[in-house]
């Protein structure tokens, strides 16, 4: 109740905009990460939990009889973590691409080799070398591999956010912030979040919800609902993405949460957060150059 009358007074007392000019905020935060996307990365840690069942036959009088367990696998993955476009004839759609640098504490290469890898893979002509990342990281031994809900405020952009239908909500708290509430679904387009099986890559449409926060109309949160059918099986994916700015001025994802199920059974929980993203240059010698933080102002 106390919570109820807090975010109806921080949301009386913030400055009314109409869902253009919320809208309009969104869209040129969005535009900000996509100009800044490719020139940045970060460090990614990834938490993963699994359910695998497997069946065993335990004998019983005059039969043998089929048991089900089911059993929780946890992962740790740390990559390098960057956006770059999939192929040559899409330059504005863009994908998360990582390379990994642990497995459960256990070194694959240096951080320096993840990044230099991760910047010959996007800088490369050919679709196959960056397709070939996101193979890499399935071999990993994910569950799921589902990419791109870090960079969902992307289907915001001014081209983007044609395809989709939104309409108000209501309001509610996000940490400390009052916020709006938009609900969006993509009526158009070929955008989407990625889901990369095997040689097999498909985008789905997507519909969820977008935070604002209520003084300014900085995106703070982006759900997401994916439905999809296989042969005869049902799989329901849900995304919870929390953005912040970051210290170049964009707004980046701090946390994802990604939820898959089948035949409405939960299968894997994957939470990704992010170190503040640094910028990179790709020279010649393909070194990294960390832009530091402009220093603080002079004390009077």
């Amino acid at each position: 109740m106390l919570a109820a009358v807090f975010l109806f007074q921080a949301v009386s007392a913030s400055p009314r905009f109409s869902i253009e000019q919320v809208l309009s905020r969104v869209t040129e935060e969005a535009e900000m990460l996509r100009q800044n996307a490719r020139n940045a990365l970060a460090e990614e840690t990834l938490e993963q939990r699994a359910i695998r069942r497997r069946s065993r036959f335990r004998p019983r009088v005059g039969q043998a009889a089929r048991q089900t367990e089911s059993e929780f696998l946890t992962r740790q993955i740390i990559s390098e973590y960057s956006v770059g476009t999939l192929g040559k004839g899409d330059s504005e759609r863009l994908t998360e691409f990582r390379q990994v640098v642990s497995v459960d504490g256990h070194a694959v290469q240096t951080p320096d080799q993840a990044r230099h890898a991760l910047s010959l893979g996007i800088a490369s002509n050919e679709d196959r070398a960056r397709k070939r990342m996101l193979e890499d990281f399935e071999h990993h031994g994910l569950i799921g591999a589902v990419t791109d809900f870090g960079i969902l405020l992307l289907q915001f952009t001014k081209r983007g956010i044609r395809d989709l239908k939104i309409e108000p909500q209501g309001t509610a708290l996000i940490g400390p912030d009052a916020a709006l509430v938009l609900r969006y679904e993509q009526t158009a387009g070929s955008g989407g979040v990625l889901d990369f099986s095997g040689r097999n890559v498909e985008r789905f449409p997507l519909r969820g919800l977008l935070f604002v926060r209520a003084s300014d109309g900085l995106p703070l949160r982006i759900t997401v609902e994916i439905h999809r059918t296989e042969g005869s099986l049902h799989y329901d994916d849900e995304g919870t993405v929390d953005y912040a700015l970051t210290p170049h001025g964009f707004v980046g994802p701090v946390s994802v949460v990604h939820k898959g199920y089948v035949e409405k059974q939960l299968v894997v929980e994957n939470r990704f957060h992010y170190a503040p993203f640094r910028r990179f240059g790709a020279e010649a010698e393909l070194k990294f150059t960390e832009i530091p933080n402009p220093p603080p102002p002079p004390k009077p």
